[in-house]
């Protein structure tokens, strides 16, 4: 289905919002739009709904298996505009969400679906997970100027670091870091201080009175809590060239940047176990 405005898919779409794990696409340009939704399908989600500016197509070969809304995301507040408008209309359902040129990698995603590790998860009394944003690029910026190749993605396999996160009154919250690394640590200088952190809660169950906040975080702290009080949790990961398109685009950091590999840049194997290995997320108890 195709929706000419958010508020028409939220008056005419709502019933998209009744059975999970829901994924929406938010599409901010026209890189890797078709990788990215055929990433997520395989993932088995069950609804996947886009979001896009009208001049951004679907492409073809998925506009069959995914749902469109034209909204264009590049608005100031187009994310927390959209996850709170469907968050109270999808009461109880697993919600996931990323941007084009990003993909969701699990602990043993290869062989294992989406909705069975939300349903272990769920049992494990957990209605949110952390996801670490792990920043890809290009090892060749003169093959691909503008960052992004999947064939020749990398990523940094150290310089990752975690920081106590304090509320307005300087109090520890529990279970609560500020994580940092990757492409937005070694190029900070180029990055704003508010847009430094790599953790996101990309997957979340929707309820009433839930919040999603502008600094990716929600209302209900438990929600950005990486674990229980009692053993480790699942994370995941989601492989991201979101970072170091930006870089490659901004006149300001366009042409300092002549290449973002370093001595601890390795190639991205496509594999959750590399992610595994590197500590990028924890399978908890799932084995």
């Amino acid at each position: 289905m195709q929706f000419r405005s958010l508020d028409e898919f939220l008056s005419e779409g709502k019933d998209l919002l009744r059975k999970g794990p829901i994924g929406l696409i938010l599409i901010e340009d026209e890189v890797e739009v078709y990788s990215t939704i055929r990433h997520h399908l395989d993932c088995g989600i069950k609804t996947l709904i886009c979001f896009a500016a009208p001049g951004i197509a679907i492409p073809e070969q998925v506009l069959d298996r995914v749902h469109a809304v034209e909204h264009d995301m590049l608005t100031d507040g187009a994310v927390a505009h959209i996850l709170n408008s469907v968050i109270p209309l999808a009461d109880g359902q697993w919600l996931y969400y990323c941007f084009n040129a990003e993909y969701l990698f699990y602990p043993f995603s290869e062989h294992r679906s989406l909705p069975e590790m939300l349903a272990f998860h769920a049992e494990e009394r957990r209605d949110a997970m952390l996801t670490y944003v792990v920043d890809l690029y290009a090892g060749d910026l003169d093959a691909h100027p503008g960052a992004v190749s999947i064939e020749d993605a990398h990523l940094d396999r150290s310089g990752y670091y975690a920081l106590e996160r304090r509320d307005r009154r300087d109090r520890i919250l529990e279970r609560q870091l500020d994580f940092f690394g990757g492409l937005r640590w070694r190029f900070e200088e180029h990055v704003p201080v508010r847009s430094r952190r790599i953790d996101r809660i990309s997957i979340f169950r929707a309820r009433p009175g839930l919040v999603f906040r502008p600094d990716f975080t929600f209302s209900d702290e438990e929600y950005n809590t990486y674990a229980c009080p009692w053993h480790n949790n699942l994370t995941a990961a989601i492989c991201s060239f979101r970072t170091a398109k930006a870089l490659k685009r901004n006149p300001g950091s366009a042409f300092d940047i002549r290449s973002f590999k370093w001595r601890n840049s390795a190639p991205f194997t496509w594999h959750s176990q590399l992610l595994l290995d590197l500590g990028l997320m924890e399978p908890g108890q799932w084995f």
